[in-house]
């Protein structure tokens, strides 16, 4: 919980000195599966997301709260939080005076990224670099790279084994369009974590995990700019925490308050 509460604090101290910032409550519900492991059962899932992003003088943060409950008690999302927090660093805005600008590329920079599981009571840090594209449209493209550095206290400590420590490869983008005056965007990351082991040495296979979504600004449809979008988010995730047996494929409601 402690690793939680710093996802939250850290980035929301950095935004009052923020150039620019966005904030926004999600609301999501699909039908999603746990892994063999923990039953593999299918359940209806609610999920209430905090997400907040900003820029500051030097570079820009982006983290998210989920809070996570189901409608089957087998151990997994029966209620539970997870959080992820990235610090990114612009090497273009430290000391190229703005952007860096190299053909395609727009930027790059240094990232530093915490994930946090309370249930499980998983901890990982991952250093890595960004490098931001100049793509058409785009409101933001980036590719992140950074070694998965596991810190969790493991199954002594009544929480998810303790992994070898692995990479991580993630694609982030947001592309924003309109059609016949009303406005949509789609949104989202696939990520890559690479493959290792536990503490028990049983393979943890490598994964992917496709989260685009689609939404649908409100207020367009009365010629004015909204707070509020509704959409549907996608998740695909072939070995489902490293499971082998699980993939998982799931539309899930979407809507959205901008605060």
């Amino acid at each position: 919980m402690a690793a939680l509460l710093t996802v939250v604090l850290f980035p929301a101290s950095l935004a009052h000195g923020a150039d620019w910032s966005s904030t926004e409550l999600h609301y999501q519900r699909g039908s999603l599966l746990a892994p063999s492991f923990a039953g593999g059962a299918e359940a209806d899932t609610d999920i209430l997301t905090f997400q907040h992003a900003s820029g500051w003088a030097y570079g820009d943060n982006f983290f998210f709260i989920d809070f996570l409950s189901d409608n089957t008690q087998d151990g997994f999302n029966d209620t539970d939080f997870y959080g992820e927090l990235y610090v990114h660093l612009s090497l273009g805005k430290t000391f190229g005076g703005g952007r860096l600008m190299w053909g395609p590329v727009q930027d790059i920079g240094l990232l530093a990224g915490v994930n946090a599981g309370a249930d499980a009571d998983v901890l990982k840090f991952l250093p890595g670099v960004r490098i931001s594209w100049a793509a058409p449209g785009f409101a933001f493209l980036n590719l992140d790279m950074a070694l998965y550095i596991d810190a969790s206290r493991g199954a002594e400590q009544g929480g998810a084994p303790r992994e070898d420590d692995s990479y991580y490869v993630d694609i982030n983008w947001a592309y924003p369009f309109q059609i016949g005056g009303h406005r949509f965007s789609l949104e989202g990351h696939i990520e890559y974590v690479g493959e290792r082991k536990n503490e028990f040495g049983d393979r943890v296979f490598g994964w992917v995990l496709a989260q685009p979504q689609l939404r649908y600004d409100l207020g367009s449809a009365f010629g004015s700019e909204s707070r509020f979008f509704v959409g549907v988010e996608w998740q695909y995730w072939m070995n489902k925490l490293g499971d082998d047996s699980t993939d998982e494929n799931s539309a899930q409601f979407l809507f959205v308050w901008r605060l």
